[in-house]
């Protein structure tokens, strides 16, 4: 169940980011941050919760693997993705790179990856 719900946010992700590069996001999107510093928040709880849902995944998907193998792999793949897409906002005129963002980006990730290591913990046999 887990990787479907991991899928689902990432299409999810993938289309804020298709709609935001392409300044099609709807304003009621835009609603959900409309305070000081809310969009480091959307970046904290989005990338965080996409990084649980796919280390959940992945975990039950590979148990026979290093728990901290699994988590510390889908947390690196993710931030180097992560990385790339807030850099390549400096290729969009509709959209604003920022360490910031990246750096929000980075503790949810952290977040997110810590928080799938520590409840998904194997039962005993």
């Amino acid at each position: 169940m887990m990787k479907y719900i991991a899928i689902l946010f990432l299409a999810f992700i993938i289309g804020l980011v298709i709609l935001a590069d392409t300044d099609l996001l709807p304003a009621y999107v835009h609603a959900f941050y409309d305070f000081p510093k809310g969009d480091k928040l959307g970046h904290f709880i989005l990338f965080g919760l996409l990084t649980f849902f796919i280390t959940r995944a992945f975990l039950s998907a590979l148990p026979a693997r290093p728990r901290g193998w699994v988590t510390l792999s889908v947390g690196l793949t993710l931030a180097f993705v992560v990385a790339l897409e807030e850099f390549s906002q400096k290729f969009f005129v509709t959209r604003t790179f920022s360490y910031l963002d990246l750096l929000a980006s980075f503790l949810g990730l952290f977040v997110g990856g810590w928080t799938a290591f520590k409840t998904n913990v194997p039962k005993d046999k």
